[in-house]
């Protein structure tokens, strides 16, 4: 018999022809279809013990003694010896407990700071046998009552040695007890200063990798809907219910800002920016429902590559839809401003605390208690790293005079750039007392592509019209890599506070 290999398909064709176009078929659909778990992988860690749940509400590390500190809304901290491998050979110890409700932690030279709900403690062990020894107050400027929506939440120590909290207020739409509606600022000595009023309802609160403060905070009155805000020293945040309490904070941030009020009509953020000269518009809004409901940790990535091709970015925690996001930030005529991007899911409950090390490694955790979470758990501690993959992604997204300069992680296909890849909506939300705000003032720019680098990796579009004080919602459906695969995730939200001029 002679084995015919002529090109002609047929029924005829031998055993091993089919099983080698199969396997080319599937390998094909594994490289147009890449999935988030190819680039960072989740690791999930069990509780420390039978009966414990472990509801990260903050994360860091404990200097050079290789653990991993991890304070609990049920009271505690636990320390995790060996958290960077097997999560089998992790060694849980209960550091401190009996606290009320840590939602941040911070070291420093040997002392760890806890923000309560009450006060800012610092705890160090001082014989050396794991459990903390020492408690001090640092700070307890601001007031607290049985309200459950009393909430404090702790950063990390910035550049210059001290902490900042961020405080929600009691209920929606009240201030009961001191400084509730307000980012407080506390040295390591215990000197407390106010520096922002105008916060509803927190999540967290950080750095960029300037070093600036931001927070996130969620939708609600006087909030469209949720967002990451620039703590500008002596900013008003955007909700007046705070301001009352400008009679004891002595000028630490001038002047209690105007009322806002819209006799003519709804209110937008772009304009309340004309009326209260203090006023601080969100940097980056974060469209309720379609990238998440309830923003909380916020970290930079100082790892200079270690986590990924997104080094000197913001990675974003998620509650309500147990994801991380990231963030480009850019500062436009002394605004800060920028696009949310979508980056990983797949959590076991409701992130909360954060953390991301110069070594490249992630770590989050959460709960679902008080609000449910997508990932279904009651509460998680997770790990993420990053595989050495680079993924195909709209790496920035900067706004220019026209339209927007995009960058990418890989060199695109340059038969793909072009005007049909891109469609966009642009939107607002109403500033206002109420409860949140639907999407208003509707727009569907027109995209076109108006240059491409000569590598690939950038181009430029022409947006008509960009709309100070918009969401520019951009989907880059058609676009592909030069390696023929689309984008892992084909979608930017950007907040356009400024035009930049020509």
């Amino acid at each position: 018999m002679t084995l015919r290999t002529n090109p002609i398909r047929s029924s005829n064709q031998p055993c091993w022809f089919i099983v080698l176009t199969t396997l080319t078929i599937a390998f094909s659909a594994i490289a147009e279809d890449p999935k988030e778990s190819d680039y960072y992988t989740i690791t999930h860690f069990g509780p420390p013990a039978e009966g414990v749940t472990i509801e990260s509400g903050g994360i860091v590390q404990m200097g050079d003694t290789g653990k991993i500190a991890v304070c609990t809304r049920r009271g505690q901290i636990w320390t995790a010896e060996n958290a960077f491998g097997d999560p089998a050979n992790v060694k849980w110890q209960i550091f401190a407990e009996y606290l009320h409700e840590p939602l941040g932690l911070a070291w420093k030279d040997g002392w760890l700071y806890a923000v309560q709900r009450p006060e800012l403690t610092r705890m160090k062990d001082e014989d050396g046998d794991g459990r903390a020894d020492i408690f001090e107050t640092v700070s307890d400027i601001w007031g607290v009552s049985s309200n459950y929506h009393e909430y404090g939440f702790g950063s990390h120590f910035d550049k210059n040695g001290d902490i900042w909290t961020v405080h929600c207020l009691t209920g929606s739409f009240t201030s009961n007890t001191k400084y509730r509606g307000w980012v407080i600022k506390i040295s390591a000595d215990g000197k407390a200063t106010p520096m922002a009023c105008g916060v509803r309802s927190p999540g967290g609160i950080g750095f960029n990798a300037a070093g600036d403060v931001f927070y996130t905070d969620n939708q609600g009155a006087w909030n469209g809907s949720s967002s990451l805000k620039w703590v500008k020293p002596g900013s008003f945040q955007g909700n007046p219910n705070g301001n009352v309490w400008f009679e004891i904070a002595n000028g630490a941030i001038g002047d209690p800002p105007p009322h806002p009020s819209y006799d003519e009509g709804p209110g937008r953020a772009d304009k309340a920016r004309e009326k209260i000269p203090t006023y601080v518009p969100p940097a980056v809004v974060l469209p309720h429902g379609k990238v998440g409901n309830s923003p909380t940790g916020v970290v930079p990535d100082l790892s200079d590559g270690k986590f990924g091709p997104f080094a000197g970015q913001t990675f974003v925690g998620e509650q309500t839809h147990s994801k991380v996001h990231r963030v480009f930030l850019e500062k436009v005529n002394g605004m800060y401003q920028g696009a949310i991007f979508p980056f990983l899911e797949g959590f076991d409950s409701g992130n909360i605390g954060m953390l991301l090390g110069k070594d490249g490694v992630m770590f989050t955790g959460g709960s679902n208690r008080g609000w449910g979470a997508k990932g279904g758990k009651p509460a998680s501690f997770e790990r993420v790293n990053w595989t050495g993959e680079v993924p195909f992604e709209i790496h920035e997204m900067r706004a220019k005079s026209d339209g927007f300069e995009l960058t990418f992680t890989k060199p695109i296909d340059k038969a793909t750039a072009i005007d049909a890849s891109f469609k966009m909506d642009a939107y607002t939300y109403i500033y206002q007392k109420a409860y949140g705000s639907p999407e208003v003032d509707k727009l569907n720019p027109t995209v076109t592509v108006t240059g491409v680098a000569d590598d690939g990796k950038s181009m430029t579009i022409k947006v008509e019209p960009m709309t100070k004080g918009h969401v520019h919602d951009l989907h880059a459906e058609g676009l592909k890599s030069s390696e023929g695969i689309g984008l892992l995730h084909n979608v930017a939200y950007y907040t356009l506070n400024e035009i930049p001029t020509k």
